[in-house]
């Protein structure tokens, strides 16, 4: 710290040494540069803000999109799920309906047995139902073989009967388990290529689905993106009015180490703001004027509350004095910027002001040097 000040305080020093001539030309030039038309870096913010409005109407329509296409899957999941039981069931009907077809063709193989056998049966019958009862009778041996004949002839009459209604009924039976599986498996068919046509279409809408989250996503992107370049271009209108090159302390101004070395935003400070922020170094370095007699008013708790560029009307509110003319020990104020800038003010030479501060650059460094004032108002705590 010791070196810091000496190093400022010659800087202070050369420049009341300046000759007056070149102090003259200097403030010359500086009257030039003001006479440049000021551009304002919450020039961007409209631009930022619709960029984010619009991710924020992407990501609610992405995350219906999402819902949606949970909806789709799980549908998608569940017609899978019946044709799996249905495919199964159609396998199970396949199977019995190929055991049918195996039974068939091997009672047609006893039946057309049996008929070879009915045949030979036929034709003994046809042959003696030719014989009259008389030539019957003379050609039997015998009245016992006359009655044995005539038993012979009914038996096998019956015999054919019966063989006859055997074969019509297994052959009516086998036919009709064969039609009842065959229209079973044409009715599961049907109800498979109608889930699957289900399943095909859902498919679709979630290929749609997701075909618009690559949309929402790529433009959730490049707003992210275009974004970041307008913070990237605020930063750079935040060092407009520098003055050279801003340099940063190995010390990190006098900042406390825990919160020094600790990741930006990672912690809250005494004042409940994120640490490495311009605020929360600001307040600190207001706590310490306070704590040596410098400042009237320690650091109210209002500055965990707002953005810096919210810091002029706080304390305004609060009765703290806020106005455009910049003092040693004084906060310096910029409302440009989506958040603003806060700095502390260390030496004042006209409309330069020598300035130590955190994150200009929004990288959560230190740095400090001269600038000049114009967009600025001033806190006197």
């Amino acid at each position: 710290m010791q070196k810091q000040f000496k190093t400022k305080n010659s800087l202070i020093s050369r420049l009341r040494r300046t000759p007056a001539v070149l102090l003259v030309s200097a403030l010359v030039l500086v009257g030039a540069g003001i006479a440049t038309p000021f551009v304002r870096a919450d020039q961007f913010d409209e631009q930022i803000n619709a960029l984010r409005s619009q991710n924020a109407s992407a990501q609610s329509s992405l995350n219906d999109l999402l819902s949606q296409a949970s909806s789709y899957q799980d549908a998608i999941n569940q017609l899978q799920a019946q044709i799996n039981a249905v495919q199964a069931a159609i396998a199970d009907n396949e199977a019995q309906q190929a055991d049918l077809q195996a039974k068939i063709s091997a009672e047609q193989v006893e039946i057309d047995k049996q008929k070879a056998i009915l045949a030979n049966d036929v034709k003994t019958t046809y042959v003696n139902g030719q014989l009259t009862p008389v030539e019957m009778l003379a050609t039997s041996q015998s009245l016992s073989d006359y009655i044995d004949k005539q038993e012979a002839y009914s038996r096998v009459q019956d015999a054919i009967q019966k063989t006859m209604s055997q074969i019509q009924t297994l052959q009516r039976s086998l036919q009709a388990k064969k039609a009842e599986v065959d229209q079973l498996l044409e009715s599961q068919r049907a109800q498979n290529d109608q889930l699957t046509q289900t399943q095909t279409k859902q498919n679709e809408l979630l290929a749609y689905n997701q075909g618009q989250q690559d949309t929402f996503n790529s433009q959730i992107s490049s707003n992210s993106g275009k974004i970041a370049d307008l913070r990237r271009q605020q930063a750079i209108l935040n060092t407009k009015y520098n003055i050279g090159n801003f340099v940063g302390d190995p010390n990190n101004g006098g900042y406390p180490n825990a919160w020094a070395n600790a990741g930006q935003d990672s912690l809250i400070d005494s004042w409940g703001m994120y640490n490495r922020e311009c605020v929360s170094y600001t307040a600190f370095k207001v706590h310490q004027d306070y704590l040596s007699g410098r400042d009237s008013h320690d650091m109210p708790w209002w500055g965990g509350i707002g953005n810096a560029n919210q810091w002029d009307d706080n304390a305004a509110a609060s009765g703290i004095p806020v106005d455009n003319n910049p003092t040693p020990g004084s906060i310096a104020v910029s409302n440009a910027g989506y958040y603003g800038h806060v700095m502390y003010v260390e030496a004042v030479n006209g409309n330069q002001i020598y300035v130590q501060q955190y994150n200009q650059q929004l990288n959560g460094q230190y740095s400090e040097g001269w600038r000049y004032t114009i967009g600025l108002v001033f806190i006197h705590f």
